[in-house]
């Protein structure tokens, strides 16, 4: 039995793609601050499938928490990091920025750095090499004037990802890695007074991160449209990009 372990699993994608690995045969081991919300997901899925752990990502003694999950579940296969915050912040409220990089980028820094150390102390290997997948976001490819903190922190989780693989080229750790970056999908990050163009489903979603991760993709967009849509982004000089002010979402 194959076994995965993701962080931020009590709604949205996290618990869509947990959902997709139980019913394939994977044990997997879920975390999130709502107790509850894990507890209805041990009972729906049975308590031999699926292990719980309630952890806040932004403090330290997660990672206590996380290697409690490591008990359980024993070496995972695949470590998804599927966490995340995000806000439209035009008014720069200085709250929602705080919560962003605290969730996006020190909650993944946490999690990420602490599992990598895991694997060089246990029996993974050339032939088993542990997966770490984190869910990023179009969004980091260019700078998003309606969501600031936001699009940065998902620049840096692909940045740190890059890092982390060169890394573990370097050191010779048994990992690979995979940058899933989704465009628009119905979770509750969005705000519902918002039209969204091309808005996918958390289930399609869902779909979308299993094919990456059977395919072991180091970086995968989805779909098609996005990914013309940040190729396209990527080229466009950042003074042209900087005076584009009819993006609104």
């Amino acid at each position: 039995m194959k076994t995965a372990i993701i962080i931020g699993a009590t709604s949205g994608i996290g618990r869509e793609v947990a959902a997709h690995l139980v019913e394939k045969g994977w044990k997997v081991g879920i975390t999130g601050r709502r107790t509850e919300a894990l507890e209805s997901f041990r009972n729906e899925y049975g308590s031999d499938k699926v292990c719980i752990a309630t952890m806040d990502i932004t403090h330290d003694d997660s990672v206590a928490a996380l290697d409690a999950l490591l008990e359980q579940t024993g070496e995972p296969d695949l470590f998804l990091y599927a966490s995340g915050v995000g806000y439209q912040n035009q008014e720069l409220d200085l709250d929602k920025k705080i919560s962003t990089v605290r969730t996006n980028c020190e909650g993944m820094v946490r999690m990420v750095d602490h599992y990598v150390n895991y694997v060089r102390c246990h029996k993974y290997s050339a032939m088993h090499k542990a997966h770490i997948a984190v869910i990023s976001s179009v969004a980091g490819v260019a700078g998003l004037g309606t969501a600031p903190a936001y699009s940065a922190t998902k620049r840096m989780q692909s940045h740190y990802l890059s890092a982390l693989a060169q890394l573990a080229q370097m050191e010779h750790i048994p990992i690979r890695f995979t940058d899933i970056r989704p465009g628009f999908i119905a979770t509750d990050i969005l705000n519902p007074d918002k039209h969204y163009p091309m808005l996918m489903s958390k289930e399609k979603a869902a779909d979308h991160i299993m094919k990456a991760l059977r395919r072991k993709k180091r970086v995968y967009t989805f779909d098609w449209r996005f990914r013309v849509a940040s190729f396209i982004w990527s080229l466009t000089p950042r003074g042209i990009w900087e005076r584009i002010t009819w993006i609104k979402n």
